[in-house]
């Protein structure tokens, strides 16, 4: 009886976390694959194969072209290798060894924009396939908005001690204009451990208060403790200072556009925290981290698990953007090199550089999942 519970366990397990994340992360992993793909045929580019997921080939179709279409055992991420390369990072190989590689057809053939353009259009595809995503959920759903006004002020928080009082109107943070309290929350959440210049209606007349946001730790239950900014302001419960804004398609491509941009802004704004010390790098999380959280957004509804994979989208888009050997970032970088020479670096210089890339991945793997195993621990316990 004890096994078929610890069977039965082990299916739920699967198919609330691990089914969720695998069906998300192929989703991200092959656009971002077919933004090489599509850009590097356009640019004459012959593509040796396409596959997602690593390792053993569990099934596979080769195109009219010579592509071969792949599906890896081990899906946790994907590749295109072109023609010509040595392995799938895109090294250039046999190219020069190998009389029988054409080189016209081969990425280190092509000119040094066009392959500046194939390495940028898989992060592109990322940030593109959170734009659709987030623009579909606003058509769909719209937006609920609640107005800037302050329903509730916190005892002892930064926004007591700043003289704010139930009934205010934020009209401008910084000298911007705020329009809602969602915005209040993402102004507060880039500004943990700053001064923020607040300018308030109250009863008529217009009032200059400056608060800077504390550094709180929050406990999200699964993701684990979080450091987050934290004035001590509520909104108003009044149903009058809530609506449900409808959008058409611009408006909605707009809004779309703007949710993007705020994770590309808190993202860079969590960064350099990290190095001012404001931020500490236990925030960041792995892959068994990534399981859980769509595993949870799963458990709530599809939608919430498609607005993840959103944010998913983004944050791959960016990461691989990091002017790091291995990722797209690193190529990048090299063709600023070259652009800057005159001439490519040397295979030698490329060689070390991937080695470099590897290894600092490989850190950043370890890292984040020994965080996320220890904070499975500590919320256990």
């Amino acid at each position: 009886m004890a096994l078929l519970h610890a069977v039965t366990d082990l299916i739920a397990w699967l198919g609330w976390y691990v089914v969720p994340f695998i069906l998300i992360l192929s989703l991200i992993v092959f656009v971002h694959e077919l933004g090489h793909y599509l850009v590097g045929r356009w640019n004459g580019v012959k593509i040796d194969a396409f596959s997602l997921g690593f390792g053993p080939e569990l099934f596979a179709r080769v195109d009219a072209r010579g592509t071969r279409w792949r599906v890896g055992a081990l899906p946790l991420g994907g590749y295109v290798k072109f023609h010509g390369d040595a392995n799938a990072a895109s090294v250039a190989g046999g190219a020069g060894s190998d009389p029988s590689v054409d080189r016209s057809l081969t990425l280190a053939g092509q000119p040094l924009r066009s392959r500046a353009a194939i390495v940028a259009a898989g992060p592109v595809a990322n940030f593109i396939l959170a734009f659709v995503i987030f623009t579909g959920m606003f058509m769909a759903f719209g937006r609920v908005e609640h107005m800037a006004r302050i329903g509730r002020v916190e005892l002892d928080s930064p926004a007591a001690a700043a003289g704010f009082q139930a009934g205010d109107l934020i009209k401008s943070i910084n000298g911007n204009a705020i329009d809602s309290f969602e915005e209040l929350q993402e102004s507060t959440l880039m500004s943990t451990g700053l001064p923020m210049r607040f300018v308030v209606e109250r009863q008529g007349g217009d009032v200059q208060l400056t608060a800077t946001p504390k550094i709180t730790v929050v406990d999200q239950g699964v993701f684990g403790k979080r450091r987050m900014g934290h004035l001590g302001l509520a909104s108003s419960a009044d149903p009058k200072d809530a609506k449900i804004e409808r959008c058409g398609l611009p408006t909605c491509a707009a809004w779309g556009a703007a949710q993007e941009w705020f994770i590309v802004k808190a993202t860079g704004t969590y960064i350099v925290g990290m190095f001012a010390g404001r931020e500490t790098a236990d925030q960041m999380s792995g892959l068994i981290g990534a399981a859980q959280m769509a595993g949870e957004m799963a458990k709530i509804n599809l939608w919430e698990l498609f607005s993840l994979a959103a944010w998913f989208s983004v944050s791959v888009g960016l990461m691989n953007l990091l002017p790091i050997p291995l990722l797209d970032g690193g190529h990048l970088a090299f063709y600023a090199f070259e652009a800057l020479r005159g001439r490519p670096l040397s295979e030698r210089a490329q060689e070390i550089g991937l080695r470099i890339g590897i290894a600092l991945v490989a850190l950043l793997v370890v890292f984040t999942t020994s965080h996320d195993i220890l904070r499975l621990v500590t919320n256990g316990n």
